[in-house]
This record gives C-alpha cells, sequence and structure tokens, in this order.
C-alpha cells in the first residue's frame, strides 16, 4: 500500500471543476436525473 505524506499534492482530494459545480446546482438537470432514476426504479419494481 502506498502510505501519502501530509501536505503532499497527492494528499489533497481533486477538486471540482466550474462545470462539475454548476451541474450540482442545476435544478434542471437534478430533476432530469430525479426522472431518469425513478424510471429506472420503476422498472425494476414491475419485474417482480
Amino acid at each position: 500500500m502506498d502510505t501519502r505524506t501530509p501536505f503532499e499534492q497527492t494528499y489533497y482530494p481533486p477538486v471540482p471543476t466550474k462545470f462539475t459545480k454548476h451541474i450540482r446546482v442545476n435544478l434542471i438537470w437534478q430533476f432530469i436525473r430525479f426522472l431518469v432514476i425513478n424510471i429506472k426504479m420503476l422498472r425494476m419494481v414491475r419485474k417482480h
């Protein structure tokens, strides 16, 4: 296992990009993802 020493570049997690931050707070995108996940769940429940 590779050990990391504090204060090195590999010690810190990656910082999200501007686009990633925008997608996380975009209500339209969240609603679309919500619909997609619900459709997937409905398909799974319907199979059983």
